[in-house]
């Protein structure tokens, strides 16, 4: 004789069953090991080796493209041949694009000129040959974020070693770090972002720096504002920079750098 099976029954069976699928996937979870979102302190370890590897580098020469913000107004893109001796820190740009910027010449060796950079400017002026001037002059900031004395991979490194050390403090920053290729480059690309930026002094709402994985030396940086009401979702873009066609320890004597 068949038996009957209370509905009552049922429900406890049920109930059972899905205690022990809860069950389960809790044990399950305890077992599976949760991916940690990168921290700071790696970020900062990634920077490291690539400041100890950079120790090695007299000098480099490469091609800088660039874009910036200048008090709201983002400029064309520049571009320009750069050439760096480390110590002591000697800089020489000469400017390819845009074209009213074409010819454009700038050096700099630290600790010479009375701490003036030399300039030779296009047009008309170019007559005049090199010009003494003040780094950190007001003609000389009106189409750069940065004077002469912040150029270079090695002032790159620095900086943003710097404002990760005082974040690091805070323990504010969102980290992101990824492989990505740029501009033909197999990179590291790391991202800070600063959600709150009256916690601290940050240098923007969205950092990113991008090191070649064979080299380590800096291949693209690029800076984002705090997003506003009604402007670009991520924040508008403050800088943008990429270094190509790098190529250290050619021996680039005083004569470069001398004008």
């Amino acid at each position: 004789m068949l038996k009957i099976i209370k509905p009552s029954y049922l429900l406890l069976l049920g109930f059972v069953f899905v205690i022990s699928v809860m069950l389960n996937q809790i044990a399950v979870g305890k077992n599976t090991p949760v991916e940690k979102s990168p921290s700071l302190d790696q970020a900062i370890e990634i920077l490291n080796e690539a400041r100890l590897s950079f120790k090695s580098i007299q000098d480099y020469e490469c091609r800088l493209i660039k874009t910036e913000r200048i008090n709201g107004v983002l400029l064309p893109q520049g571009t320009m041949s750069m050439k760096v001796r480390n110590n002591p820190l000697s800089i020489y740009l000469r400017s390819e694009s845009p074209m009213d910027e074409k010819g454009l010449e700038v050096c700099y060796i630290d600790g010479q000129n009375r701490g003036m950079m030399r300039v030779h400017p296009t047009g008309w002026l170019s007559i005049l040959g090199f010009l003494s001037l003040n780094p950190r002059d007001p003609r000389a900031l009106q189409k750069s974020r940065h004077s002469i004395t912040e150029a270079g991979l090695g002032n790159l490194l620095e900086c943003t070693s710097k404002y990760w050390e005082l974040e690091k403090q805070l323990n504010k920053t969102i980290v992101q770090i990824t492989d990505e290729n740029l501009v033909g480059y197999t990179c590291t690309r790391i991202d800070t972002f600063h959600p709150d930026r009256n916690a601290g002094n940050f240098y923007g709402y969205h950092c990113i720096l991008w090191l070649d994985k064979k080299t380590l030396l800096p291949i693209g940086a690029e800076t984002y504002d705090w997003p506003q009401s009604g402007g670009a979702q991520g924040g508008e873009l403050l800088e943008k920079y990429r270094f190509l066609n790098i190529q250290c320890n050619v021996g680039l004597s005083d004569k470069t750098f001398s004008h």
